[in-house]
């Protein structure tokens, strides 16, 4: 249905990926996900295609494409599979803050690079003691002439180590808490700078995610975004950005489980009639259907609402993670269970989209957070 709503650059955008999702991604994400394999030839072939270029402006070489843009990408690459297509959001989401408050030599920089797919790039708050606690971020960045030192660790960070530069969130000022934290443009390489080990997930599994150590890595201060304690509104503001991604990325999981189960559901014979045929089955596919078709709306008007240049963001940016996340569980959930012990094997890959949809409801904040966001919001305005 939304595809009439499209322009024809976007439709041309949607039938590329769907076509590399199809030919490229479908055919290897079992052999990526039980080998936890991160998919550098993958990331290769996006770059041929230059779907890297979509979300960058055109004058840093980019196609100058929005979120809604971003979000057909995402959702069509997350029909294949989850995993490839977080590797490819995670870049969206750390060029967001360079895009938005980046200097015009911090963009020239590093954009391009980004844009050619010549560099992947990792987006870095998540610390042991601060996830939903921004505020409590240790990792500190302390001015000494023309650098900051910059000294703590980051954890469970998309794109670790496969990706040559890192927006870091550190504080510079802790005794004002999140409002004391500042960005910095890092890069792979810098001295001091290190990583963990590769960790091992539920599901997402060919997307690489590893701790960052930093040793008192200096960073010259051109590096340093906006400005000094305007971290926090930094990292906000990209999260209001990329979260109708997260949105995406659980219709496509979503859809995909639908599909899945569906196909299985008619040749499916019990009783000597297919599954199909069963009231109870077609209750729940209605169901499934129905919730996608809601969280896919909520997310593409989300996205387009953000285009707009519309800057009061935040609670409509939450929801569509939300209801999109919360629908990619419940359907995911469902198609197992239409499968029954056939949905449970890791043969099909509805087991391996389960796993995956449970991300979509922890990563880039909580749905717990996303709630908060939106009442806090709700309350304010409503008088």
């Amino acid at each position: 249905m939304w595809q009439k709503f499209f322009t024809e650059e976007q439709n041309m955008i949607r039938e590329l990926t769907r076509k590399f999702t199809v030919e490229k991604i479908i055919p290897v994400r079992q052999e990526l996900d039980e080998n936890e394999e991160f998919p550098w030839e993958l990331v290769k072939e996006m770059a041929k295609l230059d779907l890297f270029r979509i979300f960058i402006p055109e004058q840093y070489d980019g196609l100058g494409g929005g979120v809604l843009d971003l979000a057909i990408v995402v959702e069509e690459m997350a029909k294949g599979c989850a995993g490839v297509a977080t590797t490819y959001a995670a870049n969206a989401l750390a060029a967001f803050p360079i895009i938005l408050y980046g200097t015009e030599e911090q963009k020239r920089k590093y954009l391009p690079p980004i844009a050619n797919g010549e560099k992947l790039a990792a987006f870095a708050l998540t610390e042991p003691e601060a996830g939903s606690d921004a505020g409590n971020v240790k990792t500190r960045a302390v001015r000494e002439g023309d650098y900051y030192i910059i000294t703590g660790r980051k954890q469970w960070i998309t794109n670790g180590g496969e990706a040559d530069i890192y927006v870091v969130i550190a504080s510079t000022n802790p005794d004002r808490g999140a409002r004391g934290l500042s960005a910095f443009i890092m890069e792979k390489g810098m001295k001091g700078f290190d990583f963990g080990k590769k960790e091992k997930k539920m599901g997402i599994r060919a997307s690489a995610t590893r701790e960052l150590i930093f040793d008192e890595v200096k960073v010259p201060k051109e590096n340093l975004l906006g400005r000094e304690n305007l971290g926090f509104m930094i990292a906000m503001r990209t999260f209001d950005h990329a979260r109708p991604g997260v949105g995406a990325l659980a219709v496509g999981i979503a859809e995909a489980a639908l599909e899945e189960a569906v196909k299985f559901a008619k040749t499916r014979y019990q009783f000597g009639q297919p599954i199909s045929s069963f009231e109870g089955i077609q209750f729940m596919i209605a169901e499934m259907a129905t919730k996608i078709e809601a969280a896919r709306s909520l997310v593409y008007m989300v996205s387009k609402y953000i285009d707009s240049g519309e800057r009061d963001i935040s609670k409509y940016s939450a929801m569509a993670k939300l209801f999109a996340s919360d629908v990619a569980m419940e359907v995911t959930t469902k198609a197992v269970q239409i499968m029954g012990g056939y949905g449970y094997m890791r043969e099909y890959p509805v087991e391996k989209m389960m796993r995956d949809a449970k991300i979509t409801q922890i990563y880039e904040g909580t749905n717990e957070i996303q709630k908060l966001v939106i009442a806090a919001k709700l309350i304010r305005e409503i008088v």
